[in-house]
């Protein structure tokens, strides 16, 4: 019996083992194991499992022009968003028949190419990209060799792909109707540093446009580093610029979190000051009186990625224009967004 330790088992030794041959060895873990007697099928297996052989994947891919892997590119892994889509792309590939290599490139472009360069080694047959902001000359040497491409959550410009993620222009809009007909009139809007990431520039500008759609409405943007200190400050000075009843919209679970610790540092009741976040996350409904959020569908955008990467996959609409699918998030009411006693400017339905 070979040393197991310190190499593996080779399909000529399975062979020898079971006393079979090569082809046959090969048809058994090549998805042909109809055309082998049930006699022949049990010796392969029994004799696999003695030597511990495990079918080398990426040399089949490479035989077969199929390697069954999908990769993925995750912006920031530590994002609860990231995790819970890849769930959804994980699910999706395990009932089609994949399997899933994921990358994190902690939003940096170096990171982002290294890992891209790595993911095509493996001869994944498609991707679903959380990109870092930019196209690199990685992505568009893929896209022109005609590798199946989804962009998740985050577009980019003048680079022609698939895509799937929240409609972030509907999400602000729902945001700022709900806090509008709860009453509150002056709004604050937080987002991590816009720079090049698509959903943050989308809600970010779409804010700006209903403020100056709606007269009635007054409010603010700001977009720094989530330390403690610099988000404490902007709300305070907010609050004292501000009239009343005032909110605080949140871009994402991030914002929602440091948001939340700055109003408690300054001893505001949630309610007092309004509280809406984009992104449900657990402890949300745990923080008394409970924050308002907007949902994001994460685990059916996860699976829309991998079903725009299947029919791009089967060759059916190998011309097909690239098709972006939006998806509307879900509001979650809670005592955040309730302003305290019943004499303040509701609107009625």
């Amino acid at each position: 019996m070979p040393d197991r330790s310190t190499r593996h088992a080779t399909i000529l030794e399975v062979a020898r083992e079971a006393g079979a041959s090569k082809t046959s060895v090969s048809r058994y873990f090549g998805g042909e194991r109809e055309r082998l007697s049930p006699a022949l099928r049990q010796r392969i297996g029994e004799a696999a499992r003695r030597l511990g052989y495990r079918p080398n994947q990426i040399a089949r891919g490479l035989k077969g022009g199929r390697s069954r892997l999908l990769g993925m590119l995750v912006a920031d892994i530590r994002n609860p968003y990231s995790i819970a889509v890849m769930h959804g792309v994980e699910q999706a590939c395990r009932e089609h028949g994949y399997s899933l290599l994921v990358a994190n490139t902690d939003n940096d472009p170096v990171q982002e190419r290294t890992h891209l360069s790595l993911l095509a080694s493996y001869r994944v047959e498609g991707l679903v990209i959380n990109a870092a902001g930019h196209p690199t000359h990685e992505l568009q040497a893929m896209a022109e060799q005609g590798l199946p491409l989804v962009l998740l959550d985050r577009w980019l410009e003048a680079f022609g792909a698939d895509g799937v993620g929240l409609d972030n222009a509907l999400a602000v809009d729902m945001a700022i109707d709900h806090l509008r007909a709860q009453g509150y009139r002056h709004l604050l809007f937080l987002s991590q540093p816009v720079g090049l990431a698509s959903p943050r520039q989308q809600r970010w500008q779409r804010f700006e446009q209903r403020l100056s759609e709606e007269p009635i409405l007054h409010g603010e943007r700001h977009d720094p580093a989530l330390d403690g200190s610099a988000v404490r400050a902007i709300i305070e000075a907010f609050l004292a610029r501000a009239g009343r009843p005032a909110a605080v919209l949140c871009a994402n679970g991030n914002v929602t979190l440091a948001a939340t610790r700055a109003l408690q540092a300054l001893g505001i009741r949630l309610g007092e000051v309004g509280l809406l976040g984009i992104d449900e996350l657990d402890w949300c409904s745990l923080v008394p009186p409970g924050i308002t959020t907007l949902a994001q569908p994460t685990e059916t955008i996860g699976r829309a990625a991998v079903q725009q990467l299947l029919v791009r996959l089967d060759g059916s609409e190998p011309a097909a224009p690239p098709r972006h699918a939006l998806f509307p998030p879900t509001l979650i009411e809670r005592g955040s967004t309730r302003l305290p006693g019943p004499d303040h400017d509701k609107e009625t339905p």
